[in-house]
């Protein structure tokens, strides 16, 4: 699968022999469950990529949400490598490919940021960090996502936190964003609390600001950032399967990622659970292309 256009007009590679900062690239397809279509996220990255258009002519034009130009002046250092080929219900080979485009972007150096796909796609994103821990993960997201296993699949997207939980060079996690009722039972909450995970709910970080989740990540380290779309609250991201009132604002999203930035360190990104055949005018697809320019800018800042 092939996606055109390519995310802001970002080229697919750079020509004058320098190594990007970040690459962007997409998998439209993780772990399926048995007897579940995935292909509505499937369309995710292109419906993404298009909605960014019409800021493709604008990247060295003045950003508000940066406080500057996209690359703060200096020469494009972001590339758009495309999609990988992904099969549905090909979860193994899925995984492996993924990983492995991973851990190709990582060994330039530059920081990966995949867009899903639902949130299975996170298993082996975070699993390619396994050379370059100890990582910490911040998950923005109305769901723990700490099912062991659903439908007899463990790779699921109700299970990338506790399949992360697992990864031995994942030091830390915090989850922030969760509201409502979703698929944790009690043991997977308690499991998540005795594994050490902190949980900031949505409610919280609109009392007390970003700091409430971001006070739990240790200075300096590196973070590696899932944000599943259904953390936003569905009046501003409504593409989603699970709409659940009550969700972060779009502010609040980007001054989570700025102030990650500014603290510690963004070594991997990824976006999912975009669901474009409930987006309502294209809103959701906007709004996720802001959010990754936004990543895009903290990654370009950071030291």
């Amino acid at each position: 699968m092939t996606a055109s256009p390519l995310f802001l007009g970002l080229p697919d590679r750079l020509t004058d022999g320098r190594a990007p900062r970040a690459v962007i690239f997409a998998a439209g397809h993780g772990s399926t469950y048995p007897g579940k279509d995935s292909g509505g996220y499937a369309l995710a990255a292109n419906a993404i990529r298009a909605a960014s258009q019409d800021d493709a002519p604008l990247v060295d034009h003045w950003d508000f949400d940066l406080d500057g130009p996209l690359f703060d002046g200096k020469p494009i250092s972001c590339i758009d490598a495309g999609d990988i080929d992904t099969i549905m219900h090909d979860n193994p080979g899925n995984r492996a490919r993924i990983e492995a485009k991973t851990r190709e972007i990582l060994s330039l150096p530059a920081v990966p940021i995949l867009i899903g796909g639902d949130c299975s796609v996170t298993i082996p994103f975070l699993a390619a960090f396994a050379d370059r821990g100890p990582v910490w993960v911040l998950q923005i997201d109305a769901h723990i996502d700490w099912r062991d296993e659903l439908h007899g699949e463990r790779f699921g997207y109700s299970s990338p936190m506790r399949r992360a939980s697992e990864m031995p060079h994942v030091a830390g996690m915090v989850q922030v964003g969760l509201r409502s009722v979703g698929s944790a039972r009690p043991a997977d909450v308690e499991a998540a609390r005795a594994y050490g995970s902190r949980f900031v709910t949505a409610r919280e970080v609109h009392a007390q600001g970003v700091e409430a989740a971001l006070r739990h990540i240790p200075e300096g380290v590196p973070v590696v950032v899932t944000l599943d779309c259904d953390s936003l609250d569905p009046a501003i991201m409504p593409g989603v399967a699970a709409r659940t009132p009550g969700g972060l604002t779009y502010t609040q999203v980007i001054d989570l990622i700025a102030g990650l930035g500014r603290r510690a360190r963004i070594a991997g990104f990824d976006l999912v659970e975009f669901y474009p055949p409930a987006d309502i005018d294209g809103l959701s697809a906007l709004t996720a292309a802001r959010i990754l320019v936004n990543a895009i800018g903290a990654i370009v800042r950071q030291a």
